[in-house]
């Protein structure tokens, strides 16, 4: 019975999370300790080709990015809602990816690129919540959000107390 109600109590609060995640969905951004010059010096992500501002991937869904997954071609509005909600977000969350791991300092690159990993395996779970039908998998979304969500506040704590 115990499990029964961890589970409720689990899957109630990630679904709070989650619903008002998704009702909002905000432009995500890295803690400002992710904002650091690149270990590539001056070559940042938006001077190779992918765009400054996360955020602004509308209309063509960004299409430097659809280039890179070699999906240029691709009629992502013929494609089910399901899997325009991933893509779109995927549009955000992989760039400030690759954004927070080219940090010159191998802890904060980890924190940065996880952090941003972390909101990946977030919005996808977002997305199933919203669209998904089967119990099962319905449960293991509430659950990754739940785990994902305490992870990146660990996170972004050690990166308020230990980056520059």
């Amino acid at each position: 019975m115990n499990t029964v109600k961890t589970l409720f109590a689990t899957t109630l609060v990630a679904t709070t999370f989650a619903f008002a995640a998704h009702a909002q969905d905000p432009v995500f951004q890295l803690p400002e300790q992710c904002n650091v010059v690149p270990a590539m010096g001056a070559m940042a992500h938006g001077a190779m080709g992918h765009g400054g501002m996360h955020g602004d991937q509308s209309g063509d869904m960004g299409s430097g990015m659809m280039g890179m997954m070699d999906m240029e071609d691709v009629d992502l509005e013929s494609m089910p809602e399901h899997v325009q909600d991933n893509m779109r977000r995927m549009m955000i969350s992989m760039p400030a990816m690759q954004d927070g791991m080219m940090n010159e300092d191998a802890d904060v690159a980890f924190a940065c690129g996880m952090i941003a990993h972390h909101q990946g395996a977030i919005d996808m779970a977002q997305v199933l919540i919203a669209h998904g039908k089967d119990p099962q998998m319905l449960a293991l979304a509430n659950q990754i959000i739940a785990a994902q969500v305490v992870e990146m506040e660990e996170m972004r704590n050690w990166l308020a107390e230990n980056a520059n």
